[in-house]
């Protein structure tokens, strides 16, 4: 019988009250503890059979010492710090949380897309500098004149994808999972190559996995977006070449980009793209709301409680 205890690996959350109170009510004892290295996780976590985790690394090293356990589940919807192969090899299930931030990651996205595209941050500065001219916001394109492009037509690009549709302009998008056929209820977009789709978009917005995509949007991929589309990315730090996106920005290979996520998430991670006039950052900020941080904290502990129960597990990856 599994013991009615749960482990959090880590967790840098101010407050846990909504997964103590799922775990009060299912009876399960809650231990958090704060580790960082694979030696404080080998050495902390040997007697549990599950645990929640958020960034501490679970590798293959990791996963061979701890012989009794059988189920993570992570904070959020990436489980680039989880070697998922590895705890497949152990017999370990892996869970995530992916529907906890759906609404606001791609809210957060059209804002970007807006900021950028209605030059609202280059007049905001404008007007700070003393100026009063709409001209500093040249050119504008009316939004059913563009082509919007979608990478990834996952939980997030889809909600994506229905926001920006009634600005009427052309949606496409390209996803591995659908090639030609747009999902059922998405007729109204065109799945394309991600080549094609780079070169002929007006707007391109990521929302597909690190995992499968570390550097997907590099040098070559900048080269051949027109110089006049705009490049977004809420989804993963490392999805695109930030090296290369800093050259794109500075030569003006393209008009713009906005991140939420860096592969180095730090003020000093920013530089020198934030030295860029034509760069939009925001601190990985796109996931939150109130409710989105609680249902995030709530559903980890419940997939925790239905292992933990002996119930079909909702969220598992391998």
């Amino acid at each position: 019988m599994t013991a009615r205890i749960a482990a959090i690996s880590d967790c840098d959350h101010i407050a846990m009250n909504e997964e103590n109170q799922v775990f009060s009510n299912a009876n399960v004892k809650m231990v958090l503890h704060q580790c960082k290295t694979e030696d404080d996780l080998i050495s902390t976590l040997q007697e549990y059979e599950v645990i929640g985790n958020q960034y501490a690394p679970l590798t293959d090293r990791v996963f061979s010492q701890l012989k009794n356990l059988r189920l993570v589940v992570r904070y959020g919807v990436g489980v680039n710090n989880i070697d998922v192969k590895a705890a497949t090899k152990y017999g370990i299930r892996v869970c995530n949380v992916p529907d906890y931030g759906i609404q606001e990651v791609s809210a957060h996205a059209l804002a970007l897309m807006m900021a950028l595209t209605r030059k609202l941050i280059t007049v905001e500065r404008s007007i700070r500098r003393g100026e009063w001219n709409y001209e500093t916001s040249i050119p504008i394109t009316r939004y059913s004149e563009q082509t919007i492009g979608i990478v990834g037509l996952g939980r997030i690009g889809k909600n994506f994808a229905k926001l920006v549709r009634p600005f009427d302009g052309q949606v496409i998008a390209t996803d591995p999972l659908y090639p030609d056929i747009p999902p059922e209820g998405f007729s109204f977009v065109r799945m394309v190559e991600l080549d094609e789709l780079l070169r002929i978009s007006d707007i391109v917005s990521i929302h597909c996995p690190l995992e499968t995509s570390f550097h997907m949007i590099s040098k070559p991929q900048l080269k051949i977006m027109k110089k006049s589309a705009f490049l977004i990315n809420v989804s993963r730090g490392g999805i695109v070449d930030e090296t290369a996106l800093e050259e794109a920005l500075r030569e003006n290979w393209i008009a713009g980009a906005a991140c939420d996520v860096l592969e180095q998430e730090s003020p000093q991670g920013m530089l020198p793209l934030i030295r860029c006039e034509n760069f939009i950052c925001t601190p990985h900020m796109a996931w939150y709301s109130v409710q989105a941080s609680e249902d995030l904290k709530r559903k980890l502990a419940e997939e925790i409680v239905r292992y933990i129960d002996g119930q079909p597990l909702r969220y598992q990856l391998n």
